[in-house]
């Protein structure tokens, strides 16, 4: 696994987080060290896979990456016809994922696509996946998604929705922004390479609150909506149809 070096030296021009080539091949070791509690959300959409994927239905993984919860569903999936559909404009990540998905062999195909996860048409799904993906859309785009994520779900779909979130009351905010600082610097990130990641953030991830995820869920028509893991500002939430 490559280690993440990318924002340890100064960088005169920093521009927007992008998920390049550079990002694409350290990935792995980056999300591990930046998001608390990643592997046990991975983990957990595995035994969410197993517990709502219908047979003869579709699984969509909407921000694939490199297909670590794509291959988390794919591994926990026992019913059968169930197809899982990966999507990801990032092309570096696309290659990746193609290659990690082509490694493991499964009964259960996978498709893997390089496009905006706004253009692509759900349907008859079971379980849509979105894995520290909303976060990136702009704000006025989320609502459409989502209702388009609702509308291709089977009755008893879940939407799984994993994101960094952002709280009302501002000393709290700025406790668990501080400890997601302390816990990034303890996985061995320098100050530099915090405060640049950060800088670089700014304008490509704008969270919301966990109230207001539930609010917006909620009137799109999901019936069941809950924060199931949270640790620091990172969490997951479900939504059953």
């Amino acid at each position: 696994m490559s280690k993440d070096t990318i924002f340890s030296a100064p960088i005169k021009n920093l521009g927007d987080f992008t998920f390049d080539e550079n990002v694409a091949e350290v990935f792995p070791d980056m999300i591990q060290r930046s998001v608390p509690g990643y592997s046990n959300i991975i983990t957990a959409i595995g035994m969410l896979a197993n517990r709502f994927v219908t047979e003869n239905s579709n699984v969509y993984d909407l921000g694939c990456s490199r297909g670590a919860a794509t291959l988390s569903a794919r591994r926990n999936i026992q019913q059968k016809n169930v197809k899982i559909i990966g999507i990801d404009n990032s092309k570096p990540m696309v290659e990746r994922c193609r290659q990690h998905i082509q490694a493991y062999q499964s009964e259960i195909p996978v498709d893997i696509i390089c496009d905006d996860i706004r253009n692509v048409k759900i349907n008859n799904a079971s379980m849509v996946i979105l894995n520290f993906t909303l976060q990136f859309l702009p704000p006025e785009d989320r609502y459409t998604l989502l209702t388009k994520i609702y509308q291709g779900l089977n009755p008893n779909g879940l939407l799984v929705l994993s994101e960094k979130f952002r709280f009302e009351n501002n000393k709290v905010n700025e406790l668990l922004i501080d400890l997601h600082h302390q816990f990034k610097r303890a996985n061995g990130y320098s100050e530099l390479e915090v405060s640049q990641k950060r800088t670089a953030l700014e304008n490509v991830m704008r969270t919301d609150t966990i109230s207001d995820h539930k609010a917006r869920l909620s009137s799109i028509g999901f019936s069941q909506i809950e924060l199931w893991f949270q640790c620091f500002n990172f969490g997951s939430m479900i939504a059953v149809k």
